[in-house]
């Protein structure tokens, strides 16, 4: 639409200008559609789509957080699309009651720390989720301090 306002607008001048804005929207839809799609974002969300169930990735697609249920202690985790304080534990409501801070040691793209969330909580195993630290979901609460690891 610029570039046929540009054509209309100024002759010679404006039709050079209106070829060089097609020719920059035909770009950016190229690295849009080839050159982002290889971005880590990018690369790490596709990874944790392949590895997320279809119920999981219709859930994420639309909600943009999916369940996950721990494999020994059969409760149920919503992970958010996020690196930390994404994670919270759910009641049979359907309601928050927990939320989990998984921290990474070094700075990670949204995906793979989700990925890396996903495969621990999906693993727990009766015992405190290692290298992470329960808070409360109610605003109002005081953060319960996690039981010492001995």
């Amino acid at each position: 639409m610029l570039a046929q306002q540009l054509v209309v607008a100024t002759g010679p001048l404006g039709r050079l200008l209106a070829e060089c804005a097609r020719r920059f929207q035909v770009w950016r839809e190229w690295y849009r559609t080839t050159a982002a799609a290889d971005s880590p974002e990018a690369r790490a969300t596709t990874l944790l789509r392949e590895w997320l169930s279809p119920q999981q990735r219709a859930q994420f697609d639309v909600e943009g957080y999916f369940d996950v249920v721990g494999c020994d202690s059969g409760k149920r985790y919503r992970i958010h699309y996020g690196t930390s304080m994404n994670v919270h534990e759910m009641d049979d409501a359907g309601h928050s009651k927990f939320g989990w801070c998984f921290v990474p040691n070094r700075r990670l793209v949204a995906g793979d720390v989700m990925l890396a969330q996903k495969n621990r909580l999906g693993d727990v195993r009766k015992q405190r989720v290692g290298g992470s630290q329960q808070v409360s979901a109610k605003p109002n609460d005081v953060p319960r301090q996690p039981a010492a690891a001995y």
